[in-house]
Formats: C-alpha cells, sequence, structure tokens
C-alpha cells in the first residue's frame, strides 16, 4: 500500500499523533492491554479508515506516537498497581521501594526522565548505529540463532535460587528449573501456534488474523490481571518531589539503558523485557564494584532510582530503535512495527517519510514526558475513587471479545492455553520475561 507523503495537512498529522498518544495513554495505564492491541486493531480497521477518506500515512502516525507513548506510562501501573507488563517487571522493585517511602511521584517523574533522554541519546546514535547496523548485520545473519540460544540461557541461568537449609543443596536451582519450564511450555505453544495460524479467522473478510493477539494476551495480558484480581495493596500517604539523584549517575542510567535497548532491537523474537536483563545484570555487577566506594551518606535509594531510569530508557529505547532497524534493514522486530510495514511498500520508505516518523517519535515523547509525570502526581488521588476490581474485569472481558472478533475460536483456545501459562511465573516465583520463549523458541529453530 503506498504511502504519500505529498500535501500532508498538518491538522491531520498533529491529531493523529494526538489520538495515536491518548491510546498510549489508555493502553499504559490499564494493566492488559498493550500497545499491540491498538497497533493490530488500526491495522484491522485501516481498509475502512482509507476508505473514508483516511490515508495510511496518518494512521502509521497514530500508531508509532501509540507505540511512544506506552512505553512512557506503562510503569504507572507496574509501581501502583503492582501489574507490570513484561517489559517493566523488572521495575517493579526499585520502584515499590520509592513509593513505600511515599515517593511514587519521584519514582514516576525517573522514569519519564529516562524514557525522554533514552529518545535523545536514540536519535544522537541514529546514524552510527545505522551505518554499523548495515555493515555487520549481514556478517552475522547466519549466526542469529545461536545469539538467540545464548540470551535464553542468559534469561534462564540469571533466575536467582535460594538455598534452603536441610533440603539439599540443589535447592537453589529450583528456580532456574521453572524459568526454564516456563520458557520451554511458551515455547511448544508459540511453535504450535504458529504452525497453526491459517486456522485463525477474523470477522472482517480483508484483516488477515495474527496469533500474536491471543498469544500475548494471554501470557501477559489476561493472567497478570487475574493475578492482580487476587491481590489487594494498600500505599502509604504520596507526596511529590524533585529529582534527587546526581546528574552524573542520571546520564550512566540514561546511556546504559540507552545502548542496552538498541543491542536487542535488532535481534528476532527479542523483546526490551530482555534488555532489561541486561541492564539489571550491569547494574548489578557496577554496583558490586562501587560497593567500597560508596558514600556513608549516600541516600540508599539512588541506586533504585538509578535503576529506574535505566529500565524505562531500556523500555523506550527498544522502540525507537525498533523503527531504525526497520530502516536500515528492513527487518520488523516489535509489533507497532509490523503493523506500518503492513500498511507501506519498502519503496515508499523515503527521507520525507523517514523524517515525518521521527517527528512523530519527538512530538508523542515531548507529550508523553509532561502527561506521565501529571498523571504520576495525581493517581494515588484517583485510584480512591476507581474500584480497580471492575476494572480489571472490564479489560479481561475486553480482551476476550477482541481476541473472537479477530481471531475467532481458534484464538481463545490459543489465548487460554497462553493465559494459563502466564499464570505460571507468579507462582513459580521467575521472571514473566520466560514466557517471551514463545516467541524466541520458535525463532531460534527456525534460524538454526
Amino acid at each position: 500500500m503506498p504511502i504519500i507523503t505529498e500535501d500532508l495537512s498538518m491538522f491531520l498529522f498533529l491529531l493523529s499523533i494526538l489520538a495515536g498518544c491518548l491510546m498510549g495513554v489508555v493502553s499504559g495505564l490499564i494493566p492488559g492491554l498493550h500497545s499491540n492491541n491498538f497497533a493490530l486493531l488500526l491495522v484491522s480497521a485501516s481498509p475502512l479508515l482509507i476508505e473514508n477518506g483516511i490515508p495510511a500515512i496518518y494512521i502509521i502516525c497514530m500508531i508509532l506516537a501509540n507505540c511512544i507513548t506506552h512505553t512512557f506510562h506503562d510503569i504507572i501501573p507496574a509501581i501502583y498497581l503492582g501489574v507490570p507488563n513484561s517489559d517493566m517487571a523488572l521495575a517493579v522493585l526499585p520502584g515499590h521501594q520509592l513509593l513505600l517511602d511515599g515517593r511514587g511521584p519521584e519514582a514516576i517523574r525517573l522514569s519519564a526522565l529516562g524514557s525522554a533522554g533514552s529518545v535523545i541519546v536514540s536519535i544522537i546514535l541514529l546514524l552510527p548505529f545505522g551505518f554499523l547496523l548495515y555493515t555487520i548485520y549481514p556478517l552475522i545473519q547466519d549466526y542469529i540463532g545461536w545469539m538467540l540460544l545464548f540470551i535464553a540461557f542468559l534469561m534462564i541461568v540469571t533466575e536467582k535460587g535460594e538455598y534452603v537449609p536441610g533440603q539439599g543443596s540443589l535447592t537453589r536451582y529450583r528456580y532456574k528449573f521453572y524459568a526454564l519450564l516456563v520458557f520451554v511450555m511458551s515455547g511448544l505453544l508459540g511453535i504450535f501456534a504458529f504452525g497453526k495460524e491459517s486456522m485463525a479467522n477474523s470477522l472482517f473478510e480483508s484483516d488477515s488474523p495474527s496469533i500474536l493477539l491471543p498469544l500475548l494476551s494471554g501470557l501477559f495480558g489476561a493472567s497478570q490481571l487475574i493475578i492482580s484480581l487476587t491481590t489487594s495493596s494498600v500505599i502509604p500517604a504520596q507526596r511529590t518531589s524533585l529529582i534527587s539523584l546526581p546528574a552524573n549517575r542520571i546520564i550512566k542510567a540514561i546511556t546504559s539503558g540507552s545502548i542496552a535497548g538498541s543491542f536487542v532491537a535488532w535481534l528476532p523474537g527479542v523483546s526490551s523485557s530482555v534488555a532489561t536483563l541486561l541492564a539489571e545484570q550491569f547494574s548489578r555487577i557496577r554496583g558490586k564494584q562501587n560497593s567500597d566506594k560508596t558514600s556513608i551518606s549516600e541516600d540508599p535509594l539512588d541506586e533504585a532510582r538509578e535503576f529506574i531510569i535505566s529500565v524505562s530508557g531500556v523500555n523506550t529505547a527498544n522502540a525507537v530503535f525498533g523503527l531504525f532497524v526497520f530502516f536500515f534493514i528492513g527487518r520488523t522486530r516489535n509489533g507497532a512495527i509490523v503493523a506500518i510495514s503492513s500498511l507501506l511498500e519498502p519503496s515508499a520508505i523515503d527521507i520525507p517519510f523517514i523524517l515525518i516518523l521521527l517527528c512523530v517519535v519527538i512530538l508523542a515523547s515531548i507529550f508523553s514526558y509532561y502527561s506521565t509525570i501529571k498523571i504520576g502526581n495525581i493517581i494515588h488521588l484517583l485510584m480512591e475513587k476507581i474500584n480497580y476490581r471492575k476494572l480489571s474485569i472490564a479489560v479481561l472481558t475486553g480482551l476476550v471479545v477482541m481476541v473472537t472478533i479477530f481471531t475467532g475460536m481458534f484464538g481463545i483456545v490459543i489465548f487460554l492455553m497462553a493465559t494459563s501459562i502466564g499464570l505460571l511465573p507468579s507462582f513459580m516465583n521467575v521472571r514473566k520475561s520466560n514466557a517471551m520463549g514463545v516467541i524466541l523458541l520458535p525463532v531460534i529453530l527456525y534460524f538454526l
């Protein structure tokens, strides 16, 4: 489908960005929803929208703005509601440390700073990253399967074991076994679902059903909603405060997060949750190296502050670099870029088109930075007036309806299986990112 960038209406351009940003706020704030859900919805509705005079370029702007905005706002339910998605799960503990100290708004401000800073770093690295990727990718693409296998191995072996006296020395390895189990089970489900994707059917005849919708909605959406329905949290009184972390540590956190996000952006099947894992390991190593140098007067929460910035930077940088990867090597690495690629032809990618999308990223980031901070300052007040249980049930119902409409009964079967597997990490006390085996294992087998 060709893209026409001439005669671009500034009003419709800004309106489409605003619409995408609002979708990103909704998907970021409501547990169980992801920007991929809106991306798939917009692609499915694109024939109808184009028929009614809305060119594909504006639909693409909405998808991209939605994706960027989501990466800013998904920290809020991770901290305040305790129901993170796979990308922000590792930020929960540091975020809760600040929340329990009455500094929840500061945690949100730190996250917004990390995301905004990663956008700046990503744009600065655009040309060197693109040149490097364009140069080395042909040389290493034959080894991608082995690289992904190593990353999967790293995900599993870094699960923390716990030694229990009297239960034997092998007890500490049970978490690694649980992680392997979740990875393999989700991977086998992915192999089955992708192999039988033709059985999915949409109520829209012009739509090509994507089995990713029931898979990801079940593993990372419905399962987390079910867990959240069985838990409740008490939030202490919160106070708004400015960021007190030293500037040099802020810059280090943003840079490390951006680099980690860019590292995995060009690898197929690897989400920002894996980059977050890499950032966590780097932070842990650096923390050990600096432990003897830590000043007695240093705020003990500074490490948590730095980690939140880094994790948020990973999440947003991964989304931005995913766009760059598509530009330079023509590969799609996340749901939003897959949706965008379905709306255009390779010949439509030119300098004006790339500049338009960069403008979308910048404008969406500016909007998201201020909206994230604003919402973070008042969310604890709003939660007192919201029935969270009813909200979770409504979202869960909405996911079931979406899966039924866009993938039919086969999608419902996959959705139920994915939800069941998605519940396991919470009960086994392992990272939910291990369920990314649903994509990683099929991709590894494909390349090997």
